[in-house]
């Protein structure tokens, strides 16, 4: 009987790099994480399978809609949709370990079911840095955050971006101003605004909360200016809830606080349809456009939470945090074009080529070279030096060492530069 072959695939929703590319996606990760490092973030993980009631003690509506739970025996589990709760728990769990204000960096891969939709992945990589404050957390923070992912994404070279930024307050307090009771649902809907446009939104809007409110809401979150204009527009209205007046000062402390960390004023913008999915923030919050790629959607997003970890611990631990969607992100800079004009260094210096039977004095100079720190190997097939030369420029390495047996009797090699195609002769102890 004929062997049935399984043709091999992997489920949608998942994404899968050639070399090439997934050397380029661990570069641009390293240069991140090479900057949280340097603000003084510390790493941390933590396990991708939770409890469930742990995992979704602060989640609701469309959150818990999207997770990915089963059960195990007696136990409740469920996988991680994002990396924020289960740092909350994290930080509630070791309390009297940590220094506060604690501020972490954590990459790792997390679950959604998320309607499969190009760009749209149901497993994929997030990149965080958050802050937590013992009791109490300075608004600077929410800037600080901002101003990490600016600078990652100058270090990989991206410009044209804009951070989208709010407060959830302001909206709460309009809304409880206007006396409206479904205020979750108005804020579901206004998440929404950018995927179903003008029109719909004021239909569904009026639906919601009538004709007259409905108005004078679509006008508040579309107010047009500058961030300076946004603000005083805001400061106008006859609004005296607390939660209005605390959002618009927060807001503009954020605002001046980017402009001191040097997030150029370009880089940033007021926009009050910022709502944030997620259920358990609480002020600020934010999103990230690409100029000319809108369409794409947020590659960086995040907000405030001041009561994420309360139903871990009796302890007031507020936070605040940003995430790249690394793989999202991986995924609109192929599309614009940026991963293929994207250089990196081959993590190779040299690849030894020996010229009939000299493996021998090839391995003692791979031996030698990595012990000075050097990247390299040895090509160890018995192929045409055509194929060999071939294979060194297909993975783009600049040099390769040619050893036949006359080099071996000088106790010497050839080194050939494969981008200028010049060679010298050298003793390799020397290199």
């Amino acid at each position: 009987m004929k062997k049935s072959i399984i043709k091999p695939s992997i489920l949608a929703g998942f994404m899968e790099l050639l070399p090439d590319e997934q050397e380029k996606f661990n570069d641009i990760v390293d240069k991140i994480i090479g900057v949280y490092k340097n603000n003084g973030c510390l790493s941390i993980d933590t396990p991708i399978i939770e409890k469930a009631d742990v995992l979704l003690a602060k989640s609701g509506g469309e959150t818990e809609k999207q997770v990915y739970s089963f059960q195990k025996g007696k136990n409740n589990l469920a996988l991680r949709f994002d990396l924020t709760v289960p740092f909350a728990r994290y930080v509630a769990q070791y309390y009297n370990d940590l220094i506060f204000p604690f501020r972490r960096y954590q990459i790792g891969k997390v679950y959604r079911g998320e309607k499969n939709q190009k760009g749209r992945y149901r497993e994929f990589y997030q990149c965080d840095v958050d802050v937590i404050g013992k009791g109490k957390l300075s608004i600077n923070n929410d800037a600080w955050v901002i101003s990490l992912a600016s600078k990652a994404f100058k270090k990989i070279g991206l410009t044209n971006y804009e951070f989208q930024v709010s407060n959830r307050k302001i909206l709460k307090g309009i809304l409880d101003e206007l006396d409206i009771d479904n205020a979750s649902d108005v804020m579901i809907l206004i998440d929404k605004y950018d995927k179903i446009g003008e029109k719909l939104f004021k239909d569904e809007l009026t639906n919601i909360i009538g004709n007259e409110k409905s108005e004078y809401l679509n006008n508040l979150v579309n107010i047009k200016g500058t961030n300076e204009k946004i603000l005083e527009e805001l400061l106008k209205l006859d609004i005296k809830n607390d939660y209005f007046i605390e959002g618009i000062k927060d807001l503009g402390q954020v605002k001046s606080m980017l402009e001191v960390l040097g997030v150029a004023r370009e880089e940033f913008r007021i926009n009050l349809k910022i709502i944030r999915g997620l259920d358990y923030y609480t002020g600020t919050v934010f999103e990230t456009i690409l100029i000319g790629n809108e369409n794409y959607g947020s590659i960086c997003s995040g907000g405030r939470y001041d009561n994420l970890a309360e139903n871990y611990t009796e302890n007031i631990l507020p936070g605040v945090g940003i995430c790249i969607g690394i793989t999202r992100l991986f995924f609109v800079l192929k599309e614009i074009g940026f991963v293929e004009k994207y250089k990196i260094k081959s993590n190779l210096d040299y690849l030894i080529i020996p010229i009939g039977d000299t493996i021998d004095y090839c391995s003692k100079i791979m031996k030698c070279l990595q012990e000075k720190g050097y990247g390299v190997t040895v090509y160890f097939e018995e192929d045409s030096l055509k194929k060999k030369m071939s294979y060194a420029n297909k993975l783009d390495i600049e040099n390769v060492i040619l050893v036949g047996e006359d080099e071996v009797l000088k106790n010497k090699v050839r080194i050939k530069n494969m981008k200028l195609g010049n060679e010298i002769e050298i003793n390799y102890e020397e290199l």
